[in-house]
């Protein structure tokens, strides 16, 4: 057994799956994809995180902590870029993971990337269902709390379960759909950002950025470690590797230039809005919001607060789309139920899976509140990066061979570097959130060993391991090792 965990996945096995009845309709393009994957990231962080890691850390000095973690994401990106140019298949780290490090961790990690989407997705609905609730409350329509709170206060959060159902079916019919669905959703959402940048701007006073940094170049770290956060979520692009059309030079560009976009924008937020009032006026669940209001610009505060529920429907649906597609990588693979890779025959999308995810996510948000589940997002995902960029260094000792349409430069510089930066923050994370992350391995071990384990596809079939003496050519990927 102990010989049998540590399975890998060879890739040539990957890439036959690319034209089985189980592969999935190739149709986003490089547009689609940087779309998607600013839908990820600019959701309701650029609305929240500014304001309380200016007034709490950093001050005017926030850019400089957009900056610092924009620089830390970067090396991760490059990871995630390479693996994606050479292994253009649905499941994101979990796949990368199987290929260099074995099952058992590839399945450690999926179970991570299995909660990280569903918690985020309930989490997001949960946080749209209040801002719904706000508006129509704001124009006289007040609905009953007893539909708008889970059990304790109230019976149910509709909205926040009737949103996922919605979403949900739009999911169902296709990647196609979806991505037009996320463009108009994200489109929205650039201009309310880019309105907020214009309007403000004319609102800067210079004396509010005195002093620059208040708390020093620890606020200005610290504000780096929190406002990370708002950037997660451009790893839900590598995900959608499956359906991309030419995907060895599509994901590099739609991973990257999502992220250089959004570094823009957020960066231009934060001056903009550390100009127009004062930092320490700034810890509130709605700074942009309220620095419009402070002003006297009320007429784009209205719109802005409009605008933010644009930014968290196209963050719901990412997460959505990330989960369902972890779900059918790991069913296709045997280590979960072969119900969550079956397509659908027309949309080409793995639609039982969809509507059990969406399912499940919509039940969490109708009926439990919204507490610590955000910190159990961070920890999942930090760990995914890790776990990718050990990947990297792996196969490019072991397989050096293998062709890579697009490598990250400096290795292993840049994948130990991104390793340093999310081991520190994670450590920067509750003592709580760590015991819970791990009851939560301890309890995806069980379900590896009781399910996955025993299902594994490669459990009687001898997989490629990079020691054995081989050559094999399959469609152009090439495989030259020797002891």
């Amino acid at each position: 057994m102990n010989r049998n965990i540590f399975r890998k996945k060879p890739i040539n096995d990957l890439i036959n799956t690319d034209n089985s009845d189980k592969s999935l309709k190739r149709a986003i393009g490089p547009l689609s994809l940087i779309i998607m994957g600013l839908g990820c990231i600019i959701g309701a962080g650029i609305f929240i995180v500014t304001g309380i890691a200016s007034a709490n850390y950093s001050g005017p000095a926030l850019v400089l902590s957009f900056i610092i973690s924009a620089v830390a994401c970067v090396f991760t990106a490059l990871c995630y870029a390479e693996f994606a140019s050479m292994i253009p298949i649905s499941g994101s780290v979990y796949t990368y993971t199987y290929v260099a490090m074995g099952e058992v961790w590839a399945w450690m990690i999926g179970w991570v990337l299995i909660f990280e989407y569903l918690i985020s997705a309930s989490a997001v609905a949960v946080g749209w269902s209040s801002y719904i609730v706000g508006l129509l409350n704001s124009t006289g329509f007040i609905l009953p709390k007893i539909i708008t709170s889970p059990p304790c206060t109230g019976l149910i959060n509709l909205p926040a379960f009737l949103i996922i159902a919605l979403l949900t079916g739009i999911l169902v019919l296709g990647i196609k759909e979806s991505t037009r669905f996320n463009a108009v959703i994200v489109l929205i959402n650039v201009f309310i950002i880019l309105l907020f940048i214009i309007v403000g701007a004319n609102f800067i006073n210079p004396a509010n950025y005195q002093p620059f940094m208040p708390y020093g170049w620890t606020g200005v770290i610290q504000g780096a470690a929190m406002v990370f956060f708002a950037y997660i979520g451009f790893d839900a692009v590598s995900t959608a590797a499956e359906e991309t059309k030419n995907p060895q030079r599509t994901l590099p560009i739609g991973i990257i230039g999502s992220l250089i976009i959004s570094s823009i924008l957020y960066i231009a937020v934060a001056a903009v809005l550390n100009g127009m009032v004062p930092y320490n006026l700034l810890n509130n669940a709605a700074p942009v919001t309220f620095a419009l209001e402070k002003v006297g610009a009320n007429w784009a505060a209205s719109i802005v607060s409009f605008g933010a529920l644009f930014g968290l429907t196209s963050v719901l649906l990412t997460s959505l789309f990330g989960q369902t597609r972890i779900f059918y990588s790991m069913s296709r693979d045997g280590l979960l139920p072969g119900v969550f890779s079956k397509i659908h025959p027309n949309f080409r999308s793995p639609v039982l899976s969809t509507i059990i995810v969406g399912a499940v996510a919509s039940i969490i948000a109708a009926f439990l509140p919204l507490s610590v589940i955000i910190e159990l997002v961070n920890i999942g995902t930090l760990s995914a990066f890790i776990f990718l960029a050990l990947s990297i260094i792996i196969l490019r000792k072991q397989q050096p061979d293998i062709e890579r349409k697009f490598k990250c430069p400096l290795v292993p510089i840049i994948p130990l570097v991104s390793i340093i930066f999310c081991v520190f923050l994670i450590f920067q994370l509750s003592s709580t959130t760590l015991e819970r992350f791990a009851v939560s391995l301890v309890i995806g071990l069980t379900v590896y060993f009781a399910y996955g384990y025993r299902k594994s596809k490669l459990k009687d079939k001898k997989t490629v391991e990079p020691e054995d003496e081989l050559h094999c050519e399959l469609k152009g990927y090439k495989f030259n090792n020797s002891k």
